[in-house]
C-alpha cells in the first residue's frame, strides 16, 4: 500500500508520498480534490537529491546554493524517470529549511508534496484542525517542532533561458536576479 503523510515545512504544512510512489500521489489528489493539471511539487534533502530527478543548470545551482533550504520552488526540466512517474516534463524541487522535513525526506527520499488544504483554500496550519481533517486519510502526521513562515514558496521556472517568476513569497525577484549577475 502507498504512503501518504502530513509534516511541517518552513513554510506550510504539506502532505505528501515518495516521488515513486504513484498511488501514494493519486491520493494526494483525492484527498484534497486537487486537479490534476496542477502538479505537485518536490521536497528534497539535498542538491544531489535534487539532481537526481532534475537536470539541474547553471543558474538553478547558484539559486540552490544561494537561498536553498528556504523558501525557492525551481521548476527545472525533469529526469526521465520522473517523467515516466509524474508524467510531466518539468518538476518543482526546494529543500525546506525545516529540520524535521529534513529528516524526513533525508530518510523517505524524495517526496512529491502540496499543500495542506481543500484545493483551492488556505492551507491548513495546526495539527489539531489538520488530525481531524485528515486523520483518518493518511498514514502519519507530524507535529510542528518549530514555527513556520506561513508563506507559501516563490516559485521561478528556470525552463526557458531568463528566469520566469510564477508566484512571490518571501525571496523576490529582484534577489533571484541579483543572485544570478
Amino acid at each position: 500500500m502507498s504512503k501518504v503523510i502530513i509534516f511541517p515545512t518552513d513554510t506550510v504544512y504539506g502532505i505528501g508520498a515518495s516521488i515513486y510512489d504513484k498511488e501514494g500521489q493519486e491520493r494526494i489528489y483525492q484527498i484534497k480534490h486537487r486537479s490534476h493539471d496542477k502538479p505537485l511539487a518536490v521536497l528534497c534533502y539535498s542538491l544531489s537529491q535534487i539532481k537526481e530527478i532534475a537536470e539541474v543548470n547553471e543558474n538553478a545551482e547558484k539559486l540552490i546554493k544561494k537561498f536553498l533550504p528556504g523558501a525557492l520552488t525551481l521548476i527545472l526540466p525533469a529526469k526521465a524517470k520522473v517523467k515516466e512517474i509524474m508524467g510531466l516534463p518539468t518538476i518543482g524541487v526546494r529543500i525546506p529549511n525545516s529540520k524535521l522535513a529534513l529528516s524526513i525526506l533525508e530518510k523517505e527520499g524524495a517526496m512529491a508534496t502540496t499543500s495542506v488544504n481543500e484545493s483551492g483554500e488556505k492551507p491548513l496550519d495546526t495539527y489539531e484542525e489538520i488530525k481531524d481533517a485528515y486523520g483518518d486519510l493518511v498514514e502519519e502526521i507530524y507535529k510542528k517542532e518549530e514555527e513556520s513562515s506561513h508563506i507559501s514558496s516563490t516559485v521561478v521556472s528556470l525552463i526557458e533561458s531568463e528566469p520566469k517568476l510564477l508566484r512571490e513569497g518571501s525571496i523576490s525577484l529582484e534577489m533571484i536576479l541579483d543572485c544570478l549577475k
